[in-house]
């Protein structure tokens, strides 16, 4: 199998800071300069040393074991509700572990759903996590159900982090330093998308794409580096979630006769695929992170052989790396009364998000969203040279010694960007089999 790990090429903000000094000729006027300059000085260290650089304010360090109050968004409902279980599973486990280590911290959690932006269930969730007085939300899944509350989030200085958003919009939005996710930008699966299809020989494509910040985003990196591979996208119609006829955009992307065509969507790909390999082969179709999962017979899916020979592509780790994590989240899960796991896509980023929480209460001695928010970039070790462990206990214990630690964890080597972004991440291709099961080819 071959790894495809890519460093992040997202340029990162910079500031530049002009100073501007005055000198008078008067000798009592300098002095006068001087001491304003000071006052002024002082005032601003003071506001640097109790705000983080967002502007919410710093609390104090608190005294004896920590409680973190952690609240979770996450689909249970709408077009990405097949990756709830997995994404619960993973905060699950991870809460557990944390809570069972005795390590000076213990996690509450409010679980709560984001739904989609369509029966938009976060209009009413998140006010109910907010009341709860969780201090970071883990969620949501979806890229365009996340945009619709940040903004919330961020005004309450309460830490948004997703296990799974890939929007390239959420790298520079304006969010006080409080937004952080442990899944890649779509810059890196778009780039690997459009050469994969480009190395299976496909000179022409079309796409039919959700209308939203992860769609359209995503449409437009594969198209970048298709067509810099000399490929040509012929049509790339749009949808709207909450949409339940695509004949339309069918006919759209088919006009101009491609080799194959991308499906950039979440769960609606169960209504477009009937009608598409009607007339289209099954096997020229290309799936993305959204959509790719389990469409067996014995799931509802599709007849066997329907997408036989289609690939996809997914941001994550291979989970045969990582088989011991897979069996102790599904059986965590299954022991709190739930079915077992049919997917465990983006399990392990969620259990890494809680985790890093955790450390960084740890680091900052304070549960509050501020004070975590300017500690995380460290304890996932893209500041400073900390100590690499790859549990939360080993990392607690640095901590808790008075040391800098570096987590690792089953996602991979998660390391934040000032922008709360990962400076790496690893793309999975994924084939279907004539199950129509997706099995990891490359990665």
């Amino acid at each position: 199998m071959t790894e495809i790990n890519i460093k992040s090429r997202l340029a990162l903000k910079t500031a530049s800071v002009l100073g501007v000094f005055a000198l008078s000729a008067a000798a009592l006027a300098g002095c006068a300069a001087t001491s304003t300059e000071t006052e002024a000085t002082e005032s601003e260290t003071s506001a640097a040393a109790t705000t983080t650089p967002g502007g919410c304010e710093l609390g104090p360090e608190q005294e004896g074991d920590l409680t973190l109050k952690l609240g979770t968004a996450l689909p249970l409902t709408g077009n990405l509700a097949f990756l709830g279980p997995p994404e619960e599973a993973g905060v699950a486990l991870a809460i557990k572990d944390i809570n069972e280590a005795g390590k000076g911290i213990t996690i509450e959690a409010t679980l709560g759903d984001s739904g989609d932006t369509d029966n938009k269930a976060y209009d009413t969730e998140i006010p109910r996590l907010l009341n709860a007085g969780v201090e970071a939300v883990v969620g949501a899944a979806s890229s365009g159900t996340s945009l619709q509350f940040i903004d919330r989030l961020v005004a309450e200085c309460v830490i948004q982090f997703s296990p799974a958003n890939t929007s390239a919009a959420l790298t520079t939005y304006e969010d006080k330093g409080l937004y952080f996710r442990t899944a890649p930008s779509d810059v890196l699966q778009g780039e690997v998308l459009g050469n994969l299809i480009a190395e299976d020989g496909h000179q022409k494509i079309s796409m039919i794409v959700l209308n939203d910040s992860y769609g359209t985003g995503l449409a437009e990196f594969v198209t970048a580096a298709f067509t810099a591979a000399g490929g040509e996208v012929l049509a790339a119609p749009t949808y709207n979630t909450g949409d339940t006829n695509f004949s339309s955009q069918i006919a759209e992307a088919l006009a101009g006769g491609p080799d194959a065509i991308v499906l950039i969507t979440f769960d609606e790909v169960r209504t477009i695929v009937p009608e598409l390999v009607a007339q289209f082969p099954g096997n020229k179709l290309y799936f993305v992170d959204g959509n790719l999962t389990n469409y067996s017979p014995e799931k509802d899916g599709f007849p066997a052989g329907t997408l036989e020979g289609a690939k996809g592509t997914y941001p994550g780790v291979n989970e045969s790396k990582i088989g011991d994590f897979i069996k102790r989240m599904d059986e965590n899960w299954q022991a709190e009364g739930n079915a077992p796991l049919e997917l465990n896509a983006y399990g392990p980023e969620s259990y890494d998000a809680v985790v890093l929480l955790a450390l960084a209460a740890l680091e900052a001695r304070s549960t509050e969203g501020a004070n975590m928010s300017v500690k995380l970039q460290e304890v996932s070790g893209g500041s400073g040279n900390g100590q690499k462990c790859t549990s939360f206990a080993e990392c607690a214990d640095i901590i808790n010694a008075g040391g800098t630690a570096d987590y690792d964890g089953p996602s991979g080597n998660v390391t934040f960007n000032e922008l709360g972004d990962p400076t790496d991440g690893n793309i999975l291709i994924q084939q279907f089999d004539g199950n129509n099961v997706p099995v990891t080819i490359r990665g």
